[in-house]
This record gives structure tokens, sequence and C-alpha cells, in this order.
């Protein structure tokens, strides 16, 4: 068993995936052992040929493909599953997010609390334009007042978590974003570890202000309800002859 698996989701990074999967490597052979799961999630252009000759250069890398397009979080979900670490650390496809901050992620974990489950990055200097800054500042303003999650920059997508607590959780599209207001629902603790941002390397986002923000109102109201609704039962096993 490895002691960390790095999954990755894909979707027209032809650019970006073989430059980032090499740093992965670089920072973390030698150190850990691990694996790196791509889920090519039905792109269009080369990146699974990319991904694929990739697999002869990189031992550490497997690659799943999805037989039709289901989205960012679905990809997420499919490369935990497929993970073969009690241990998931997270990195969108594009290349903003620094594999060095693996390190730092591991680090913060081994200092931690042990009721800790997630570990999620906070882009303190961002490397977006300004348009986009400025609606992530008030989607984070306003689901900070519903969901308390006490979680500055719950959009990036570097993430350590704990594989068996994150498939515990319900699952929805976009549930990526709300990784920390889930783990706290279910009675862990979570903990924002400062992380560097880069300019995208090529190619172009795959989300507008406006289609997130639509999209996100309508998750806000749903993780909100599913955190008013949700009761955590502690319990402990009954020995012969005492009481719990």
């Amino acid at each position: 068993m490895t002691n960390l698996s790095v999954v990755i989701p894909v979707f027209n990074e032809a650019g970006n995936i073989g430059p980032l999967v090499h740093e992965v490597v670089q920072h973390l052979r030698g150190r850990i052992a691990f694996d790196i799961v791509c889920v090519d999630d039905q792109s269009e252009d080369d990146t699974r040929d990319v991904l694929t000759a990739l697999k002869a250069e990189v031992p550490e890398l497997r690659v799943v493909v999805h037989h039709r397009r289901s989205g960012q979080s679905a990809a997420v979900r499919t490369g935990v599953k497929h993970a073969l670490s009690p241990w998931i650390v997270t990195l969108d496809g594009d290349g903003q997010n620094d594999p060095g901050d693996i390190l730092k992620l591991l680090a913060a974990r081994e200092a931690g609390n042990p009721q800790t489950r997630l570990y999620a990055g906070w882009r303190v200097d961002r490397k977006d334009t300004s348009s986009k800054r400025w609606a992530s500042r008030w989607a984070n303003r306003i689901r900070q007042w519903l969901l308390h999650d006490d979680t500055p920059d719950t959009g990036c997508g570097i993430k350590l978590f704990e594989r068996a607590a994150f498939l515990e959780l319900p699952y929805f599209d976009h549930m990526h974003r709300y990784l920390p207001a889930l783990m706290q629902r279910a009675g862990w603790m979570t903990v924002s570890v400062p992380v560097s941002h880069r300019p995208r390397g090529s190619g172009q986002s795959k989300y507008t202000n406006l289609g997130r923000a639509l999209v996100g109102i309508r998750d806000l109201m749903g993780v909100s309800w599913l955190i008013h609704r949700s009761h955590v039962t502690a319990v402990s096993e009954v020995n012969a002859g005492r009481k719990p």
C-alpha cells in the first residue's frame, strides 16, 4: 500500500498535465511512497494521448477514463475510489496548484490534531484575473455567512484528506467546493494551510463567473440544508459487565 495518492481530475489539459505530473514526481519520489491517479473526464483535445505516453515514463502514474463527461466532482470521486492510499491529495489539472505544497500539507498533518481529516489549501496570493478574484471573494463571504465553515478559500484545488472520511460524505455535483463544511458536518476537524498559486500554463478556464455563481447559489442552499438536518452521535462499544 502506498502512503499517499495524488488525484488529478483533467479535462482538456494536454498542455499542462505532463509538466504537472513530472513536478509531482520531482517533489515526492524518494520522500514518500505514492501513486498518481489522473482521471480524464472525456477530454476533447490530446490529453488522453499525453497521459498514455506519460505512463511509459512515470511508473507511479495510473490513468482512469470516464466513459461520459461527468464533471470535476465526479472525477475527484472516481480518483479517490481508485486510489491505493488511505490519504489523498488533490490537484487541479491546469497546473495552477504548486505540487511543492504537497509537502507543506503533509507537514501540517504530522503536526495536526488526530481528529483533523482535511487540510485545505488557502491561496494567499492568487494569480487569477481581477474579476475572478472579486467573484471568489464575494462567494467565500456568502458561503461563510451561510455555512460557518471557517475556511477562507474552499475553492482551492489542492487538498489533503483521509480517503475513508471522504467516501462517507454525501455525493453531489460540485461537492468538491464544499469539502470543509461537509467534513465538519461529519464531525471532523478541518485546517486551512497557506499555499502558493500560479498562472495557468496553457488553455483556458472551464468556468465563467456567472455560471459558477448560478450553480453556487443552489449548492449553498443544499449544503446549508444538509448541515441543519444532520446530527453527529458519539458511539462506543459495550464491554461485558460495563456500561459505556
